[in-house]
């Protein structure tokens, strides 16, 4: 009898458990900016217009709605690459620096195509982070720091030669000659001294 009412006493919160988990992954999104980007990825691969928009923010499908009716196509084709060339790669790109500042995160995913390095915006909603294109655009999300990207740029500038400014002419023991002020006239041979007759 108590092994009984103890099962029908944790069926219910089982049952509970296992609905807000499968929500979760029905929902999109990822537990990690990094974790998000694969399912994205892979989403994309699959050419599944549902689970693409479900990777995406709220804000980021609004801008999607609004890019499909400026540009006059379909919306499918707006999600088709998941807002980002690195889902061209033919496996998953490599993927490093992940930040996250409160709900604001990103990544950097290697864009085979621009060789470059993408610094991608996630954003954490409903418990899952989200790609947050729309969110950038609409200034909902923040930077949660510098890319390595960035910094391995400012780290390339600092070790080059910095311009020197110009400078004036000067004297040889370092003074500034004269300039002439207004309309007055210099003597005509400044080297000549005056000389006492005999």
């Amino acid at each position: 009898m108590r092994t009984h009412l103890l099962v029908f006493s944790t069926l219910p919160f089982l049952v509970f458990s296992l609905a807000c988990s499968t929500s979760g992954d029905t929902a999109g999104g990822g537990s990690s900016p990094s974790e998000a980007y694969r399912e994205l990825y892979a989403a994309v691969k699959s050419k599944d217009t549902e689970r693409i928009r479900s990777h995406m923010s709220e804000r980021t499908v609004s801008f999607a709605g609004a890019l499909s009716e400026k540009q006059k196509q379909p919306i499918e084709k707006v999600f088709e690459n998941g807002f980002t060339a690195t889902t061209y790669a033919e496996t998953l790109p490599e993927i490093r620096d992940e930040r996250i500042d409160g709900n604001n995160g990103a990544i950097e995913v290697w864009n085979a195509k621009g060789n470059l390095w993408e610094d991608l915006p996630f954003i954490l909603e409903n418990g899952r982070w989200k790609l947050a294109v729309g969110d950038v655009f609409a200034r909902n999300w923040e930077s949660p720091g510098r890319s390595a990207a960035q910094k391995e740029a400012d780290a390339i500038n600092a070790t080059r030669p910095q311009p020197t400014p110009m400078m004036p002419m000067m004297n040889s023991n370092g003074a500034m000659p004269p300039f002439p002020v207004g309309n007055v006239n210099a003597p005509t041979n400044v080297n000549t001294a005056a000389v006492p007759k005999p």
